[in-house]
């Protein structure tokens, strides 16, 4: 798949779930698609105890959506079945019924940042800064939101999505993003092996309650859905959002 992969693999009642793309592992629809469905079917998988979500290489956790496939797309119903991939994409972390580990090992942005304020459980290093920096291409975070409110608060939400800045790793695990930060990449997998083993010995069926009583109270975002889609969808196909996209895509390259 020349746009990215996504691989899956099961050992001790883990699923270890990696996704990556060339530029800096920002998502594409295909990719979107394909990741919404391997979490599900993981979380079929009677023998998987706690999913591990990761993304390739070392720099990069995710870059957000991708920004070539946002200046192809010319029409509203193109344009929610886009946004609608981060949608599936959280909601099938939500719903999948295992606990979800989120492993950040660097800078995200946008719908990365949703990803991980979607985890039951995020570990970090100290390099890994987030931001919300969809206001720059035109459109808000406005898919992602319900996700990133619940971790953070809406006074927090609404001041990322306002400013674009990063936030740095301490400011993440103060605000419950990242529940684990490390001072590396090395030390982080060390963690995480660690952390991951324990729960492969732990209760299959106390680890499906607890999912269920962590997300409490967010049963109404299916139903929010359908309007996030609609108002980033909108807003995207705006000529002043591709011109905002040519030019940061120029900035990128030119550094």
């Amino acid at each position: 798949m020349n746009n990215g992969f996504v691989t899956s693999e099961i050992k001790n009642n883990i699923a270890e779930i990696t996704f990556g793309t060339p530029k800096s592992n920002s998502l594409p629809g295909e990719i979107l698609e394909l990741l919404a469905k391997t979490i599900l079917e993981c979380g079929k998988d009677e023998n998987v105890k706690a999913i591990l979500l990761k993304s390739a290489g070392e720099k990069s956790f995710c870059a957000g959506a991708s920004f070539d496939e946002l200046l192809e797309i010319e029409e509203l119903e193109t344009s929610k079945k886009f946004f609608g991939g981060f949608a599936k994409v959280l909601n099938a972390m939500r719903n999948c019924g295992k606990l979800v580990v989120v492993r950040v090992q660097g800078k995200t942005t946008g719908g990365g940042v949703g990803i991980a304020c979607a985890a039951d459980y995020c570990f970090a290093t100290k390099d890994s800064a987030l931001a919300l920096t969809e206001l720059n291409l035109g459109i808000g975070p406005f898919v992602i939101g319900p996700f990133v409110e619940r971790k953070i608060g809406k006074s927090a939400y609404s001041a990322m999505s306002i400013d674009a800045d990063f936030r740095n790793a301490e400011w993440c695990e103060k605000h419950d993003i990242y529940q684990n930060v490390s001072e590396n990449i090395s030390e982080m997998d060390q963690q995480i092996d660690g952390f991951l083993k324990k729960l492969s010995t732990r209760s299959y069926d106390a680890l499906a309650l607890i999912k269920i009583v962590s997300w409490e109270g967010t049963e109404h975002f299916e139903q929010l859905m359908p309007e996030r889609i609609l108002m980033s969808a909108s807003l995207i196909l705006e000529d002043s959002a591709k011109r905002n996209i040519e030019m940061i895509k120029e900035r990128l390259r030119s550094k």
